[in-house]
C-alpha cells in the first residue's frame, strides 16, 4: 500500500551467526490480539493461583472418639480467611464441630453432639461444604 505506515520498527541491518551476541538489529512483532491474550492468560493462571492458597486437610488425629473429644486436623491454608467451619458427615447431614482453635496449619475441634457411627471429615471454604476422605468414628 502506497503512503501506508507500519507500527512495527523497521530494520537495515541483516543478521549473520558472526553477530551472535551483538545487537541483532531484528525486532519481534507484539501479539495484535491483547485482549484475548490477557482473557486467556487469566483464564489459565486464576484457577492456579487460588489452588495455591486452598485449604489441604493431610491428617486427623484421633480418628475416634467420644462426643465433646478434642480432634486436631492438621494441613496447610486452614485458617480462618480459608476455612469458615469444619463438620462431620454422614450419608444425610453435615454436623458443625466447635472449633477450639484455629492456625494456617491445625484446626482444634470438639466432636459435636452426634450418633456413634462413622462420619468424614468435611471443611467449608466460603459457601462450599467439601467432604472429605477422612473417616472418624464416634464411640459412645
Amino acid at each position: 500500500m502506497l503512503g501506508a505506515q507500519s507500527n512495527y520498527p523497521s530494520t537495515s541491518r541483516s543478521y549473520s551467526p558472526g553477530d551472535a551476541g551483538k545487537e541483532s538489529g531484528r525486532h519481534l512483532r507484539p501479539v495484535g490480539h491483547g485482549k484475548w491474550g490477557v482473557a486467556l492468560l487469566a483464564l489459565f493462571l486464576v484457577p492456579l493461583i487460588f489452588a495455591q492458597n486452598a485449604a489441604k486437610v493431610t491428617a486427623l488425629e484421633p480418628t475416634s472418639g467420644k462426643v465433646n473429644d478434642d480432634v486436631t486436623v492438621t494441613g496447610e491454608n486452614l485458617g480462618k480467611d480459608s476455612v469458615a467451619a469444619v463438620f462431620l458427615s454422614d450419608a444425610q447431614d453435615d454436623f458443625k464441630a466447635t472449633v477450639v482453635e484455629q492456625a494456617e496449619q491445625k484446626i482444634l475441634m470438639k466432636i459435636p453432639q452426634v450418633k456413634a457411627g462413622a462420619y468424614n471429615l468435611a471443611i467449608q471454604v466460603k459457601d462450599r461444604i467439601f467432604i472429605l476422605p477422612f473417616r472418624f468414628t464416634v464411640a459412645e
